[in-house]
């Protein structure tokens, strides 16, 4: 099992953590909500829970409680600049289905 980002990614996560001034990494998780039936949570670290996954990638420390692995498995985080708008994405191959504005979906 395992969780990844580009380096694009990394390098931003890693400057938000900077500008934050602390924390250890970033947590990614799952929560039901939406009207595809699931969204991605995502969050600063500052404790990690002992029952954390964590995987580290280009320098950066991502954290998954074990609930939300088993949705997030081989999940790549890149970050994106697609004209005026900037964010994260989630390249998730257990995704069976999207809701159209994208901020759910469907395992």
């Amino acid at each position: 099992m395992s969780v990844s980002l580009t380096q694009s990614a990394a390098d931003h996560v890693a400057g938000q953590l900077a500008s934050r001034g602390k924390g250890l990494g970033i947590r990614l998780g799952v929560t039901t909500s939406g009207c595809s039936g699931m969204a991605y949570v995502l969050e600063f670290v500052d404790e990690p829970q002992p029952e954390d996954e964590v995987f580290e990638d280009h320098g950066v420390r991502v954290y998954i409680d074990p609930k939300s692995m088993v949705y997030l498995d081989g999940t790549e985080l890149d970050f994106v600049r697609e004209g005026l708008n900037e964010g994260l994405q989630f390249r998730n191959p257990n995704v069976s289905a999207e809701c159209g504005c994208g901020e759910s979906f469907t395992v």
